[in-house]
């Protein structure tokens, strides 16, 4: 019997509570749901690949049938290299829904194999995005209630380390995530 496996591919720069609800979410749909974090998007990064990895195998670390990975290349084909099913995404707003519809009818294209599920996020996460969380933790602004607590610290930790050095051009938020 083949295992029912999905990719969540994400940055996850940081991860916050809503990717850690569509993941959950997600896993009880799956016999697997591989939380697969790409090791170079074209944005500027505020933690590594490893350290992004980290921070996810912490939230999940109580979820039997969800893995977190690190990939290369292509999301279709990582998937298909697993024996994915599915691409799992998820959806806030209306924008989202026009971008993700667009990714997945390419990857359709691509990997006719593997079906694009988009989950609508809870309405308790709908405002949350990782280049938000960024902002306000830079600004030293509260996202306790958007982040678990060792995420919060990572982001304290990491900006007092990028404040305390002076000889940084500093970091810049990017516009999407």
């Amino acid at each position: 019997m083949s295992i029912r496996r999905a990719v969540y591919p994400a940055s996850l720069d940081p991860i916050h509570n809503g990717h850690i609800d569509i993941a959950i979410r997600a896993s009880k749909f799956f016999d697997e749901v591989v939380v697969a974090i790409y090791d170079m998007p074209k944005k500027k990064l505020l933690f590594t690949v490893d350290e992004r990895v980290s921070l996810a195998e912490e939230a999940f670390k109580d979820f039997s049938n969800i893995r977190v990975a690190k990939y290369s290349g292509l999301t279709v084909n990582y998937a298909q290299q697993i024996g994915a099913m599915a691409l799992i995404r998820g959806l806030r707003v209306f924008s989202d829904f026009e971008f993700e519809f667009r990714m997945g009818m390419a990857n359709k294209k691509l990997a006719p194999d593997i079906e694009t599920i988009a989950i609508m996020a809870d309405e308790k996460h709908i405002h949350i995005s990782s280049s938000t969380i960024r902002e306000i933790a830079e600004l030293d602004g509260d996202v306790s209630s958007m982040v678990p607590e060792f995420v919060k610290e990572a982001l304290q930790k990491r900006f007092a380390e990028l404040h305390a050095n002076q000889n940084s051009p500093g970091y810049t938020i990017s516009i999407r995530d």
